[in-house]
């Protein structure tokens, strides 16, 4: 009788005062969490295969950032339009530095950079640019399209949202 009781009471529980308020507390903190702390998002697109897949899910982490900068092979979340609605690039170049492709390899500052996450190589060649104070410089990881298929370049370090949680 004693695992009946249990369990109408953990189905079915009575709506007193201090339940209604752990359970609107949860609720809130669930909201805030969920809304603005760890931001659930479905991945759209090809551009950062193979390490995350178009139609996969992932969290965008908002805190990964407050206590330390960016660095280059970070993968991060750039909001686009509204909290919601943002790209999943890889940062490639900080601030300063000077950042072109050649034949398909991304060099800095006139120094190949090692990108071991890119399974093949497109043909990508784009001349010299300085990224500007305040930015960063990020491209997804599938280099196989054309380079005019692509969304890539300088963003400013405050639209980073995070990075995915995974």
């Amino acid at each position: 009788m004693a695992g009946k009781e249990i369990f109408r009471r953990f189905f079915f529980p009575t709506f007193t005062p201090a339940y209604l308020l752990r359970v609107s507390i949860l609720a809130v903190s669930a909201y805030l969490f969920f809304g603005f702390i760890c931001i659930p998002l479905a991945i759209r697109g090809k551009s950062m295969e193979p390490a995350y897949r178009d139609g996969g899910f992932n969290f965008c982490w908002s805190l990964k950032y407050a206590f330390r900068g960016l660095e280059r092979h970070d993968v991060v979340f750039i909001r686009l339009a509204g909290p919601r609605v943002m790209l999943l690039k890889r940062v490639v170049a900080l601030e300063g530095e000077e950042v072109e492709f050649r034949k398909g390899r991304l060099l800095v500052d006139g120094r190949e950079i090692s990108e071991p996450y890119i399974r093949e190589r497109g043909d990508w060649d784009l001349p010299p640019r300085r990224v500007e104070k305040g930015y960063v410089y990020v491209v997804g990881d599938s280099r196989r399209a054309l380079i005019t298929e692509q969304y890539f370049g300088q963003t400013p370090v405050g639209r980073v949202a995070g990075g995915p949680l995974w």
